[in-house]
């Protein structure tokens, strides 16, 4: 019998993606039972303004070479493949029908809970899929953080956001320090952001 392969899921815009994320990531990787994590890339959330969204091919572009040679991530797509918008619960379907040997568990910061009654299908998703969560600042302690299916990890609060160095490169600020430097890079020479 195939031993299934716990797979972490993150999912964001990744508009751009940040030291962030990859902080996030690596602590869930480290400090968790995952055994690899996926960086899924949203063509657009549904709850989320468009406006400044990248195209998706860029957005992926910079995941890549944010990740590098890194064996314990890899990007994933699926969501541009999929009928827009896209919702959590028809991704996480269509991955368990194609990679029946993984058990997927959802990354995500303690700022969803206040709108999850908003997703689509919620209960499902908390009656079928595991939580592994990360303090947010600012977020209020929430009941669902005591969902069994939810585990509350003590990860160092990160306040980098994509919306930050979006709108420090428009106004002319260097935050190279806040990116991967081949995504900083790739944001330079393809002058992102810039209005």
């Amino acid at each position: 019998m195939t031993e299934i392969r716990k797979t972490g899921l993150l999912f964001g815009s990744f508009n751009p993606i940040h030291l962030g994320h990859l902080m996030i990531a690596n602590y869930m990787y480290e400090f968790s039972d995952l055994e690899e994590l996926w960086f899924v890339v949203s063509p657009h959330n549904p709850l989320k303004e468009r406006a400044s969204l990248l195209p998706d091919h860029h957005r992926l572009e910079m995941v890549n070479l944010a990740i590098g040679a890194d064996n314990r991530f890899r990007s994933c797509d699926i969501e541009f493949k999929l009928p827009k918008p896209s919702y959590t619960i028809d991704t996480l379907t269509y991955l368990h029908e194609k990679y029946p040997g993984r058990e997927f568990i959802l990354i995500s910061g303690t700022d969803i809970f206040p709108t999850f009654h908003k997703w689509k299908n919620w209960e499902m998703l908390l009656e079928f899929y595991k939580f592994y969560v990360y303090p947010r600042p600012g977020t209020q302690e929430h009941e669902l953080t005591k969902h069994p299916s939810v585990k509350v990890f003590d990860a160092p609060m990160v306040e980098i956001s994509s919306s930050f160095i979006r709108e420090a490169i428009r106004q002319g600020h260097n935050v190279s320090h806040f990116v991967p430097e081949k995504v900083w890079n790739y944001i330079a020479e393809m002058h992102f952001y810039k209005s």
